[in-house]
């Protein structure tokens, strides 16, 4: 009689002694000789690995399909009453976020599995071969069936068995390790690493090439000691130097490569960078070191000078101005002076910044009423520096905003000393002893230096402040005009690049009065090619189209004066015509300035905080 939920019962029981011959044999392991064991049986043939094989699934189908004839009363091992399976539990749909983390979680688990040396060990003998006569029974279907009855038939068959999850392993079979993931052994390098070399040359920095002579040591130990790369290096030339073996250890490398030169901590306690020394040898500001960045003792010098009309609005770009293309290398040195500045002297700092890039710092900048002067110098060369000192002059009394004046500003580099000067002298056509005055008056009340001791104080005079350093540069709007008519000024810039500018420079009023000794005795001046930067009409190319019909002028200049003959060299003097926010176009020089040694303690180095 069927049960209420339709299945048949039956009762498995071992069978008769009588029959036992005749009921398939659990097969035994082979031996390590290649013979069987005879465990129980009296003679019997041992069964070959297809014959294991279908007895061990004709004792999985007795369970699921019994045959006729198999009574109901019989036993095995104990009753079970099979069930219906369970319809599948209506789970909770996942959010993307619970996805990710399983899926994150499940490769955390097999990488964590690919690193324990238990797993190792199953693996590589799972790769090998799995012994025979095991067997699992799948919980998935028969999750329902009495757990006892499977256990007692994994230990007749003496093979592990599975149930739901959880594994039991006969007296044969504790010892073996259960788990078949294939799992790869460990990768041996085939030969020994490359050996390491240090190399710091890149053309990329101008000073990376040389060696410290007080660090001569580097170059014989960095043969042995680490390996140093470019960023910029190309995949190939890491393969072909042996330091690297595959594209992840590329990027590794390039990721962690440095372009600056490794300093030992013996060799930065060993000298101070703030006070120096008097030595000849290891002193900051000595020979040695001068040669080090500068081998021709020579530095190159941009100054530049520009009227910006008070105007608020800055030029897009100052590329033409702080970075022509003419030369083909940027200066050390970069000084800017303004008069009439925009309102924002902060805006204009950080556009000159912006322009020149992290590659130089701002080293001064001061300001005397709209009169601006900001000075940029190599980050690498800031330590060879004085203390920078600044003095004003004011040339207009009555006026409360100072327009007119003169703004100085003076420092030591190595063992020379420098003066930059920048001025806003009185305007007008005729007005050529008013602009007199104001250089005399400016000479005179400029304090400079107060701190920083003079190179050379036998040729200096206290009646003349330029005569106090041994490079001076004067530069700014001198408002010096023509003493032409802008009919003939005009004529002559008309003929366009071929114009002749040297007939204008005849009738120049500050040539003449230098000539005559009267204003800036010493000083001397580039060629002029260019045409006259002073008056355009704002935004455009033409001179001056108003009423007043202003003549175009050389307002806009840059002088310069040396103690030391052939000290200061012009490289290049022109105009930036690109700029056109103002009625004056800026004016700038390149120079090359000879430099000379100097000793640590006798200048007040500058405090870099």
């Amino acid at each position: 009689m069927n049960p209420p939920h339709g299945f048949c019962q039956y009762s498995l029981q071992p069978l008769p002694a009588s029959a036992e011959g005749k009921m398939p044999q659990n097969p035994t392991p082979k031996g390590n000789n290649g013979t069987a064991r005879k465990e129980a049986g009296d003679g019997g043939t041992v069964p070959s690995e297809d014959q294991q094989d279908a007895e061990s699934s004709f004792l999985s189908d007795i369970l699921r399909f019994p045959p006729e004839g198999f009574q109901p009363s019989m036993t095995f091992c104990k009753s079970f009453t099979p069930k219906p399976p369970r319809k599948p539990r209506l789970e909770r749909t996942s959010s993307l976020d619970e996805l990710i983390w399983r899926r994150r979680r499940l490769f955390r688990m097999s990488q964590g599995s690919l690193t324990d040396a238990a797993e190792m060990e199953s693996s590589a003998r799972s790769l090998q071969g799995s012994p025979p006569g095991w067997l699992r029974i799948a919980s998935c279907g028969y999750q329902n069936h009495d757990e006892d009855s499977l256990r007692c038939l994994c230990k007749a068959s003496k093979t592990p068995c599975v149930v739901q999850g959880k594994s039991t392993l006969s007296d044969s079979g504790e010892k073996m390790l259960l788990g078949n993931k294939p799992q790869l052994p460990k990768v041996m390098p085939t030969h020994p690493p490359p050996s390491l070399e240090h190399d710091g040359s890149f053309s990329a920095l101008r000073t990376a090439n040389r060696i410290d002579p007080d660090c001569e040591d580097y170059r014989p130990r960095s043969r042995r000691w680490r390996t140093r790369a470019g960023s910029s290096w190309s995949d190939t030339r890491l393969h072909s130097r042996g330091m690297v073996c595959d594209n992840c250890s590329t990027a590794s490398m390039k990721s962690t490569c440095s372009l600056l030169t490794p300093l030992r901590v013996r060799d930065v306690r060993s000298r101070s960078y703030l006070e120096g020394s008097l030595l000849a040898s290891g002193a900051l500001l000595g020979a040695e070191e001068l040669n080090r960045y500068f081998p021709d003792r020579s530095i190159g010098i941009f100054v530049a000078t520009w009227n910006m009309q008070g105007q608020k609005e800055l030029p897009e770009l100052l590329d033409d101005l702080l970075l022509p293309s003419d030369p083909d290398y940027a200066q050390d040195m970069y000084v800017i002076g303004i008069q009439e500045g925009c309102p924002d002297r902060r805006e204009w700092e950080i556009r000159l910044q912006e322009t020149l890039g992290p590659h130089y710092v701002m080293l001064y900048a001061a300001a005397h009423g709209v009169i601006y002067m900001s000075i940029f110098l190599r980050r690498d060369l800031i330590w060879f520096c004085s203390e920078v000192e600044y003095a004003t002059v004011t040339t207009r009394i009555v006026s409360q905003i100072k327009t007119k004046g003169a703004l100085g500003v003076c420092f030591t580099f190595f063992g020379t000393s420098f003066l930059f000067i920048t001025s806003h002298f009185t305007s007008g056509d005729g007005k050529v002893y008013e602009r007199v005055l104001d250089y005399n008056k400016t000479i005179q009340a400029l304090a400079l230096p107060k701190n920083i001791p003079d190179t050379n104080p036998y040729r200096s005079s206290p009646s003349d402040v330029t005569t106090r350093f041994d490079d001076v540069f004067w530069f700014g709007d001198f408002n010096f005009r023509l003493n032409e008519d802008r009919e003939v000024v005009e004529q002559i810039l008309n003929q366009g690049l071929e114009a002749d500018v040297s007939k204008l420079l005849k009738r120049d009023q500050l040539l003449k009065e230098m000539e005559n000794g009267s204003i800036f005795k010493g000083f001397q001046e580039a060629p002029i090619h260019f045409r006259p930067s002073y008056k355009f009409d704002v935004g455009r190319d033409t001179y001056d189209t108003t009423s007043k019909q202003r003549t175009p002028s050389y307002t806009d200049r840059v002088i310069f004066r040396c103690r030391n003959k052939d000290d200061i060299h012009a490289v290049k003097y022109s105009s930036c015509l690109g700029m056109k926010t103002s009625d004056h176009r800026p004016v700038y020089g390149l120079f090359h300035v000879k430099v000379r040694p100097g000793r640590d303690k006798l200048v007040p180095h500058l405090r870099v905080y």
